[in-house]
């Protein structure tokens, strides 16, 4: 089957839509997997290990142009930017299957729905999808890094007291304010991309901290969170990793899509906070 994932990354969209896509693809070894995407600021196309295909927008028909010339299967589609419209009018044209990523319970016109959020709620979609539509939600859906899963099975020293990952680019730089109220005697890890536009202010404030590690585009992820006490992250897709992991944390919530993981911890009794105050650390040890 050819298989044509379309996302984008950028340093306002993030990266997180790629990195889970990665993850799907590395599920489908025996398929040609290629990707569309735009070529927008702070993207992380040169990351991803299979053909790409450079979109000059986000137009419809030039998708369509597209998929006819690769002969595509199927559509994956994990953007915000595409609605049930657009699907219909590439299901219409091109006859290709559509499965779509969707975690904030929009409108679609698509044959397979993947929502894989623990916080999925599979009865919300009615109503919101076609008939035929198979609804694949919740946490047997969850997409894990293999990097995780081999870290799971080694036994590591905790060295750091703090693990920071406020999403790949951090554009409202919620990591500094995070930083800037931490005791210099706190061993802390922050995890972070080329993409962040403060990546220059995170660096000059590091510089002079001794107990603060930056790690930048780090390919070791897994095994930094493994070797921390407490992990400080969002309510986002680095849950699911966090939780696999058993790695107590803190969700500070940094954008409105990430309301229904919000109330899910909430509901399960997790530490979950709209703007970030230091006393949180408290639950877990004295700070």
């Amino acid at each position: 089957m050819n298989l044509l994932i379309r996302a984008d990354s950028s340093s306002a969209i993030g990266l997180g839509h790629i990195m889970r896509d990665l993850v799907f693809a590395a599920q489908h070894p025996q398929d040609t997997v290629q990707f569309a995407c735009q070529n927008l600021s702070g993207n992380i196309i040169d990351q991803i290990p299979y053909p790409v295909h450079i979109l000059g927008s986000n137009d419809p028909n030039e998708l369509i142009a597209l998929i006819r010339e690769q002969t595509i299967d199927m559509v994956v589609f994990d953007h915000y930017g595409i609605d049930a419209v657009f699907e219909k009018k590439l299901k219409d044209t091109c006859g290709v299957t559509i499965l779509s990523f969707d975690d904030t319970y929009e409108h679609h016109y698509c044959d397979i729905l993947l929502n894989h959020n623990i916080s999925a709620n599979l009865t919300r979609y009615r109503g919101l999808v076609p008939e035929h539509c198979e609804l694949h939600c919740g946490a047997e859906y969850t997409l894990i890094r293999d990097e995780f899963k081999t870290e799971k099975q080694i036994k590591r020293k905790k060295i750091y007291d703090i693990f920071i990952a406020m999403g790949g680019t951090d554009p409202t730089n919620m990591t500094l304010d995070i930083l800037k109220t931490l005791r210099d005697d706190m061993s802390v890890c922050v995890v972070t991309t080329s993409g962040n536009p403060h990546l220059n202010e995170l660096e000059i404030f590091v510089k002079e901290k001794k107990n603060i590690t930056l790690e930048v585009n780090s390919k070791h992820v897994a095994q930094l969170l493994h070797q921390s006490r407490l992990a400080i992250i969002t309510p986002s897709v680095m849950v699911h990793e966090v939780l696999y992991m058993e790695i107590p944390f803190i969700a500070l919530q940094s954008a409105t899509n990430q309301e229904d993981m919000v109330e899910y911890l909430e509901k399960e009794n997790y530490v979950v906070l709209k703007e970030w105050n230091v006393d949180a650390i408290t639950r877990f040890y004295n700070a």
